[in-house]
C-alpha cells in the first residue's frame, strides 16, 4: 500500500491547472556561468558541477499533527529549520546545484528558502525549487526528474530531514572510479555510519541487515529487520562469486545515497519503484537481468542520521547540542539567520541574546535558550531546547523537553521528554510524562497531569476519519479552513484541564501499517511483545544437513505466493506481457515473501500445469489438457529456464510435476505429452528425467504412475537415443 504524504486530509481534489508544476530558479553568478559552460562541450562527471536532489517531503503522516500545521522539513531542530541542516551538508561537501522538490505546504518552504542564505548571490549552492501538487513519493519526484532532464551527471539523493558533516569526497571518487572501470554497472553508493545495535541514533524502525562483497563493497543483500522473528538470506549471495562477504547488523543508514543519471531512468521504467527501498529491492533482485549493482561507503568519522520520529528527533537534537554534529553547533549560527549569535559555556550550555534567568534558576548541562526568552526563580533545566520569547514560570522542571518559540509555561510545571510547539500554554501545576506532546495554539492545564504518550492537537479528531487518503491540498488551501467543514467540539476538561484548549490526538491515526506486530506512531515503532515467539537467523537454503528439511516462510506466505503468481501469468496471457517482465514481477514477489528459489520454481511448475484447469475446470479430458497447456509451455519456456537450471532444480521441478500429476490421475496419459514437450524446448534434461524415473519411489501411486505406458515408451526412446548418440562418438 502507498503511503499518504504528510497532509491534512477532508479537502476536495485540486484542478488539474492548480496541480501543474511550478519551477523557480535561483541562480548564483558563479554556478550559473559553470552550468552554461557545461552546456556548450561535453565534460567528464569530475568536471560537471556536482548536483543534488533533496526531498523537503515525507510522504507520510509520521509527523502528525504536528505536520498539519508545518511541514517536516521547516521543523525547528535546535531553533533551525531542518532543510538548512540538510543544505548546509551538501554545500559543505561540494554541491553546487540542488534542486528541492515539495508538495505539502511548497509555498511555506519556497519562503523560507527565498529569505535564507541559500538564495543569496553569493551562495556557492545554486537552489531550484521544483513545487508539484502531484508527487506522492520519491518516485514520482525522480521520475519528474527523469522527464525534466535535471540531472547531467551523478548526483546526491538525501531527504530534507538528514542532519549530517559527513564528507562524501573520498565515497563520490570511489563511485565514479567504479562506473568508470566497470561500464556504468554501479548506479548506486548508499552512505553508512558504523553504529552498534541499541545505539540511541540507530533508529529501530531503520535496522537493517546486509550483505556485502567485502573487496567490491558491492551490496548483495539488503534488508530491513523490523519486526522479523527470524533472517533470511537468499542463496546467490553465496554463489555470487565473491571470495569474501560480510553480514553486517552493525551499520546506521544515514540515508545519503550517490546516483548515477540511470537512477532516475529505473525510476521511469519501473513504475513500482515508489521507495528508495523498492529501488534498492528490485535492483538487487533482478541484478542478473538487468545488470545493475548497488555498492555502500561505510564513514568511520561522520555523523548522519535523518530525523524520522520523534525519538530520533531527541536523539540528534542532542548530538547537536553535545557537539558529535562539528563543525555544525548551535553557536556556529551557520543558517546566518539574525538575531541567532549564541554564547556557548561550560557544560554545552548555550543563551542567545535577550535570555533572562530568574535567582535560584540552574541550567545543569546539554541546554540551548532562544534569543528573548524569560526564565523565573527556581527552574532545574537540563538535556533541553527552548525558542524564542518564550515564558517560563517559577519552579519548573524540564528535562529533555523541546520546546519551541512563544511558548508560555506557568510555575510549578514539570516536562519530561516532551514537545511543546508554537504557541502553546501550559498553566500551572501540570505534568507532562515521557513522549507527550503538544501541537501547535494547545493550552492544558491547570493541575493534570498527561499521561505518557499523550498527544493534543488543536484539529479535531473527526477530521482524519472523514478523510480521503488520496486527496490532497493545493497551497492556495488553509488548514484551517477545516474547522469550518465540522462543527467544533467542546473541549474535555478531563482530557486538557478545566482551562485547555484542544482534543487527544488518536493513536490510531498514526498508525500506518496493517500489521499487527508493530504499530506506528509519531514516536516510531512500537513492537508489541510476543512472548512466545523467537528470533532466528538461517540462511533459506543449504545451510541444513543434506537430510534436513530446508527453511520455509510460513505456508500462507507460499500460498498468497501462489495466488500472486496465478494473477501474474493470467495478466500476461490477458495482455501479451514479455517473459522478461514476468520474470521480474515474479522475482519481486518472491522477495516480498521471502520464497526460496527452490519454492519459485516449484510454485511455478505447478501453477503452470494447474493453469488449463483454471480455464476450463478440473473435468477436462486429457486431450483438451495437452491442447490448453502445450501452447502455454511454450510461451513460458523462458520463465521456467530462468528457475531450472542446476541438476537440482531439474530434480525439484521433476517433483513437483510429479506431485500436480499425483493429484489429477485422471490426466496421466497427458503426462508423456508434457515431459516431451519440456524436453523438445530443453526446459529439462534426458539426463535428470532418467535420474528422476528411476529414483525409488515410497508410494504405490507414484510406482503406478511410473508404469504408465506412455511414459514407458518415452523413458525407452531416450534411453536408445543416448545409447545411439553414444555409439556415434
Amino acid at each position: 500500500m502507498r503511503r499518504a504524504p504528510d497532509v491534512a486530509a477532508g479537502y476536495s481534489s485540486v484542478s488539474q491547472s492548480a496541480v501543474a508544476a511550478t519551477w523557480l530558479v535561483i541562480m548564483a553568478g558563479k554556478a550559473g556561468k559553470q552550468r552554461r559552460s557545461g552546456a556548450e562541450q561535453p565534460q567528464d562527471d569530475e568536471q560537471q558541477p556536482l548536483q543534488a536532489v533533496l526531498i523537503a517531503d515525507s510522504f507520510n503522516r509520521r509527523f502528525f499533527p504536528i505536520s498539519k500545521d508545518q511541514p517536516r522539513a521547516l521543523l525547528p531542530l535546535a531553533n533551525v529549520c531542518m532543510i538548512d541542516y540538510t543544505l548546509e551538508f551538501l554545500t559543505s561537501t561540494g554541491v553546487q546545484e540542488t534542486f528541492v522538490f515539495c508538495c505539502w505546504m511548497s509555498n511555506k518552504i519556497k519562503d523560507h528558502l527565498l529569505k535564507s542564505k541559500w538564495c543569496r548571490p553569493t551562495s556557492p549552492n545554486t537552489v531550484h525549487i521544483i513545487t508539484s501538487d502531484l508527487y506522492r513519493s520519491l518516485g514520482d519526484v525522480l521520475r519528474d526528474v527523469d522527464a525534466k532532464s535535471l540531472v547531467r551527471s551523478d548526483f546526491v539523493l538525501v531527504y530534507g530531514d538528514v542532519v549530517s558533516n559527513i564528507d562524501l569526497s573520498q565515497a563520490l571518487q570511489e563511485h565514479r572510479l567504479r562506473r568508470k572501470l566497470e561500464k556504468n554497472i554501479s548506479v548506486m553508493t548508499m552512505m553508512f555510519k558504523e553504529s552498534s545495535p541499541g545505539h540511541r541514533t540507530r533508529c529501530d524502525e531503520d535496522d537493517i541487515i546486509i550483505a556485502v562483497d567485502s573487496k567490491s563493497k558491492r551490496v548483495l543483500h539488503y534488508q530491513r529487520t523490523q519486526g522479523l522473528k527470524k533472517l533470511q538470506f537468499p542463496m546467490n549471495i553465496f554463489h555470487s562469486g565473491s571470495d569474501e562477504f560480510e553480514i553486517r547488523h552493525d551499520l546506521l543508514d544515514c540515508h545519503i545515497s550517490i546516483c548515477s543519471p540511470q537512477v532516475a531512468q529505473l525510476f521511469t521504467d519501473n513504475f513500482d519503484y515508489q521507495t528508495r527501498n523498492d529501488f534498492v529491492r528490485g535492483i538487487l533482485v533482478n541484478e542478473e537481468i538487468l545488470g545493475n549493482q548497488i555498492h555502500m561507503y561505510v564513514s568511520k568519522d561522520g555523523y548522519g542520521a535523518r530525523v524520522s520520529n520523534l525519538l530520533m528527533y531527541d536523539s540528534v537534537s542532542s548530538d547537536l547540542i553535545r557537539r558529535w554534529v562539528y563543525p555544525i553547533t548551535p553557536e556556529a549560527n551557520f543558517a546566518d539567520a539574525e538575531g541567532r549569535s549564541c554564547t556557548h559555556s561550560r557544560h554545552n550550555v548555550y543563551r542567545e541574546p535577550g535570555v533572562s534567568l530568574g535567582h535560584g534558576s540552574l541550567m545543569e548541562e546539554n541546554v540551548l535558550i532562544g534569543q528573548n526568552t524569560v526564565i523565573g526563580a527556581n527552574c532545574s533545566i537540563s538535556n533541553t531546547v527552548i525558542g524564542a520569547n518564550c515564558v517560563i514560570g517559577d519552579g519548573v522542571v524540564l528535562d529533555r523537553a523541546y520546546i519551541w518559540n512563544n511558548v508560555h509555561i506557568g510555575s510549578s510545571v514539570t516536562v519530561c521528554q516532551s514537545l511543546i510547539c508554537d504557541g502553546v500554554e501550559v498553566k500551572d501545576g501540570v505534568t507532562l510524562n515521557e513522549q507527550c506532546v503538544l501541537a501547535y495554539d494547545v493550552v492544558v492545564g491547570p493541575s493534570i497531569s498527561l499521561p505518557e504518550g499523550t498527544v493534543v492537537s488543536m484539529h479535531q479528531p473527526d477530521e482524519e476519519d472523514e478523510a480521503d487518503d488520496d486527496e490532497f491540498l493545493s497551497d492556495d488551501n488553509d488548514v484551517a479552513l477545516n474547522k469550518d467543514k465540522t462543527k467544533q467540539k467542546a473541549f474535555s476538561p478531563a482530557e486538557v484541564g478545566s482551562e485547555g484548549r484542544g482534543y487527544l490526538w488518536k493513536t490510531s491515526s498514526l498508525d500506518d501499517t496493517e500489521d499487527d506486530v508493530l504499530a506506528q506512531c509519531i514516536w516510531g515503532l512500537v513492537l508489541k511483545p510476543d512472548t512466545d515467539s523467537e528470533t532466528e537467523s538461517e540462511a533459506s537454503e543449504g545451510s541444513q544437513d543434506a537430510g534436513s528439511r530446508p527453511m520455509s516462510p510460513d505456508l500462507d506466505d507460499v500460498r498468497v505466493f501462489q495466488n500472486e503468481v496465478l494473477g501474474t501469468l493470467q495478466r500476461g496471457l490477458e495482455e501479451n506481457i514479455g517473459c522478461d517482465n514476468l520474470v521480474l514481477e515474479i522475482n519481486s514477489l518472491k522477495y516480498a515473501y521471502n520464497i526460496s528459489l527452490k519454492e519459485v520454481m516449484q510454485v511455478l511448475t505447478r501453477v503452470v500445469l494447474e493453469f488449463p484447469f483454471q480455464q476450463q475446470g478440473a473435468q477436462i479430458s486429457p486431450a483438451q489438457y495437452s491442447a490448453l497447456l502445450l501452447p502455454l509451455l511454450k510461451k513460458w519456456a523462458p520463465v521456467f529456464k530462468n528457475y531450472v537450471k542446476r541438476e537440482q532444480d531439474h530434480m525439484d521441478c521433476l517433483a513437483s510435476l510429479e506431485e500436480v500429476f499425483l493429484e489429477h490421475d485422471s490426466q496421466w496419459p497427458a503426462l508423456v505429452k508434457v515431459l516431451m514437450t519440456m524436453y523438445e524446448l530443453d526446459i529439462l534434461e534426458e539426463d535428470t528425467i532418467m535420474r528422476w524415473f528411476s529414483q525409488k519411489v515410497t508410494t504405490e501411486k507414484s510406482r503406478q504412475l511410473r508404469k504408465n505406458p506412455g511414459l514407458l515408451k518415452f523413458i525407452q526412446w531416450l534411453q536408445e537415443a543416448e545409447e545411439s548418440s553414444e555409439g556415434d562418438e
